[in-house]
């Protein structure tokens, strides 16, 4: 919790507290990253406390796996002199309070997760999926969709939560060894679609907070078939070029 003198303007990632003396308390909004504790998932949470706009918590099956995780978060921001924003870790269903929740999970594991939590944590909720179904081929070292019935993760995704719950897709196609490597700046452009507006403007505020992430506006969630789709053009464009840095850019 921190004090800022003065300024009444009062940005959306940001709750203010009326204080003394014309000081406010200001209280940051939380990002909860379930599954948190891979290589995506801890950069993840690494990039958006750098970004000091809002708090993060790493969530897990395991409590200790997601405490330990956030402690390396914790150590990170003490290295970067960031004294803004705060990481915590919890089992997957501890940290379903935070005001957005990303999912950062196999697509294979998501009902059976979301069944475990409980649907009513994700009661009104701003959710994010960043999934990616794919499939490879090793032998023609390419990629390809790997998307469910309904034409995405997201969509599908869609039909687990309950109805008041407000699903986002994005960061979908930013690379995923690029999270950990805080010294490299991800200069992407993040498309973010999804059927509440409000929602939908919550996340590209999120997404701006990281690096030099670019959002932009992508339209309703059925745009996330073709998301979701060009991440396994990236990858093999990457890794039948032997290139390092493959990402979307619009310009």
């Amino acid at each position: 919790m921190n004090f800022t003198p003065g300024s009444r303007k009062q940005p959306s990632s940001q709750k203010y507290i009326n204080g003394i003396n014309n000081y406010y308390f200001i209280i940051m909004k939380k990002v909860a990253i379930l599954g948190g504790t891979g290589n995506i998932g801890e950069g993840l949470a690494r990039r958006i406390c750098l970004g000091e706009k809002f708090d993060v918590e790493i969530g897990s099956r395991g409590a200790e796996k997601a405490a330990e995780a956030a402690a390396g978060v914790c150590t990170c921001l003490v290295e970067h002199n960031c004294t803004c924003t705060t990481c915590t870790g919890g089992t997957n269903a501890d940290v379903c309070e935070a005001d957005i929740l990303i999912l950062s999970l196999p697509f294979e594991r998501i009902e059976s997760t979301i069944e475990t939590i409980g649907k009513e944590c994700f009661e009104n909720k701003i959710v994010v999926s960043l999934i990616n179904p794919m499939i490879r081929n090793p032998k023609e070292k390419y990629f390809l969709p790997d998307a469910p019935e309904e034409g995405s993760a997201a969509l599908a995704i869609r039909k687990m939560l309950p109805e008041s719950a407000k699903l986002v897709c994005a960061f979908n196609n930013v690379a995923a060894n690029k999270w950990m490597l805080l010294d490299e700046e991800l200069d992407y452009t993040v498309a973010v679609c999804g059927d509440d507006e409000d929602a939908k403007k919550e996340v590209m505020e999120l997404v701006a907070s990281v690096s030099k992430l670019q959002p932009l506006d992508a339209g309703p969630l059925a745009m996330s078939k073709v998301i979701e789709g060009i991440t396994p053009l990236v990858i093999t464009i990457a890794m039948r070029n032997k290139l390092k840095d493959v990402g979307v850019y619009f310009k």
